[in-house]
């Protein structure tokens, strides 16, 4: 009983607990939701309050905004109407300056018109006046004409004929005039010029030939070089390309070839296998293939040599090569290579006399014939082969353009080409530099006084001086002395233009006047 009491008591309590916690959490609960609502309902009176005072500093920014918009539009406003008041008053200016304009236009237009028309009435006044001249010039020039028996043609004829006479009287005049000034100056300093390399230089001269001879030390020598059924003898001409010819000379064999290189090689393999004795193809081709080394060299040394004497440095060893080959060509019987060395030495001697580069003188004197190695391996003249020889290793413009122009294959446009063919010249035209044919040589006399016969008025020619000096005697009645001047300038062109000729050839004209009388 007392048990079950205080189950029932305990039941009853936590049934009470649990009720009054149920009481007070929702009481908890009310009080918690009242408090909220009173917390929004501030809240919100807040934002109410917060969103009234934005809405009015909008409200009175916009109306600032406004009134500043207002303003600047009543300022740029003020200022449009300024300026378009400023652009009315010019046009108003402007309207009354075309006024005044356009008046004082038709008052010229007036005037112009008047002076047209004044213009017109003297135009045709004028032709009037010009036909009545044509037509008294007609008759009057009709008039002469009958008075003189002559035509207007004829007349004008004559006349130009006399004018043209009377020019060419006053040219040659002119023409002598000019000259014998230019010679007084210009031949003392030519003259000293050339006599001063000519004195300062002295070269000798050596002459070659086309065929080399090679002696024999006895008559049975020339068997051992024909050799068993020629088998000797054509190895030697296969393997120098030369032709050995064994006639009836004797203790000689003569060796005969166009280029004379291959004749030196061949001259020289035989004298060593004549001194050496053993004379077989297998022998002949070793010594000519060992003298062919050693000509290379020799003439790699005669092309240094040749340039180390004048004094020329930095040049292509393929020129050197080329210089070199110009020991063995010759021309007129004048040895090239020394040819050049002369040209080159009197090039730089004329270039220091007249103040120009020494050294650029005597490459281009020392390089002018280096076409000469190669001319008959290619087609061309020997002037424009060099030039591209020399373009091609480097050398300079003027070098290349002083080569090109020294026989006049082009046109001379410096005083660097202008020396090498005067040293070119003067040395091959000094006595015993070059040697010519007899055939040749008659040949160019004949034709200097063909060409001197072919101009009117001359009575007799003679090409004399070994044909350095063409003298020309002409018919006093026919030419004057004015004409003669004229006369040798112009047969000095026409050799020039015809015969080709080294040096240069001196054109004289004489003309006299004899008065014969007898005393009785």
């Amino acid at each position: 009983m007392g048990y079950m009491s205080c189950v029932i008591l305990l039941l009853v309590g936590a049934v009470a607990g649990v009720g009054l916690g149920v009481l007070i959490r929702q009481y908890w609960l009310e009080k918690r939701n009242t408090q909220l609502e009173e917390q929004g309902r501030n809240i919100l009176a807040e934002a109410r309050k917060e969103a009234e005072t934005i809405k009015k500093e909008a409200i009175l920014q916009a109306k600032d905004t406004l009134f500043q918009m207002k303003a600047e539009f009543e300022r740029e406003s003020k200022e449009s109407r300024k300026e378009f008041q400023n652009l009315e008053r010019r046009i108003l200016q402007k309207e009354e300056n075309l006024d005044k304009k356009s008046e004082s236009l038709d008052k010229r237009d007036s005037i112009i018109s008047k002076r047209e028309k004044q213009l017109q009435q003297q135009e045709q006044e004028l032709i009037q006046k010009e036909r009545e001249l044509e037509a008294l010039v007609d008759e009057h020039q009709k008039r002469l004409e009958r008075l003189s028996g002559i035509s207007t043609a004829e007349a004008k004829e004559m006349l130009i004929r006399s004018i043209e006479g009377e020019a060419r009287r006053d040219a040659a005049i002119l023409v002598k005039k000019l000259e014998t000034e230019a010679r007084e100056a210009a031949d003392r300093k030519a003259k000293n010029i050339i006599s001063l390399a000519v004195q300062r230089y002295a070269g000798d001269y050596v002459a070659e030939k086309t065929v080399s001879v090679v002696n024999l030390p006895n008559e049975e020598m020339k068997g051992r070089i024909i050799g068993r059924e020629g088998r000797n003898i054509r190895a030697i001409e296969a393997t120098t390309g030369v032709d050995v010819i064994i006639d009836d000379t004797p203790e000689a064999v003569i060796l005969s070839g166009f280029n004379p290189i291959r004749r030196e090689v061949a001259r020289v393999s035989l004298e060593r296998l004549i001194s050496d004795g053993r004379i077989h193809p297998a022998r002949i081709e070793e010594i000519v293939e060992k003298v062919n080394g050693e000509i290379e060299n020799s003439i790699r040394e005669s092309g240094e040599q040749a340039a180390f004497d004048v004094g020329v440095h930095g040049i292509h060893p393929e020129l050197i090569k080329l210089l070199g080959k110009l020991k063995y060509r010759t021309s007129y019987a004048q040895n090239v290579l020394q040819h050049s060395l002369e040209v080159a030495f009197l090039c730089g001697i004329m270039a220091a006399e007249l103040g120009l580069n020494e050294k650029q003188a005597k490459r281009a004197g020392l390089l002018h014939d280096i076409g000469k190695a190669m001319d008959h391996e290619m087609e061309g003249p020997h002037a424009t082969i060099g030039a591209d020889l020399a373009r091609r290793h480097g050398e300079a413009p003027a070098i290349v353009h002083a080569i090109a122009a020294h026989h006049e294959d082009v046109p001379a446009e410096d005083i660097l080409a202008i020396l090498v063919q005067a040293a070119d010249a003067l040395s091959g035209a000094r006595p015993g530099a070059r040697k010519e044919l007899l055939e040749t040589y008659v040949k160019r006399l004949e034709d200097l006084e063909r060409i001197a016969n072919s101009f009117p008025g001359i009575s007799k020619s003679y090409a004399i001086q070994a044909g350095r000096e063409l003298r020309i005697i002409v018919e006093s009645d026919r030419v004057g002395d004015a004409e003669v001047v004229l006369l040798s300038r112009d047969i000095a062109k026409k050799i020039e233009g015809e015969l080709t000729y080294p040096g240069q050839i001196k054109v004289t004209v004489i003309r006299e006047t004899r008065a014969v009388e007898y005393a009785k």
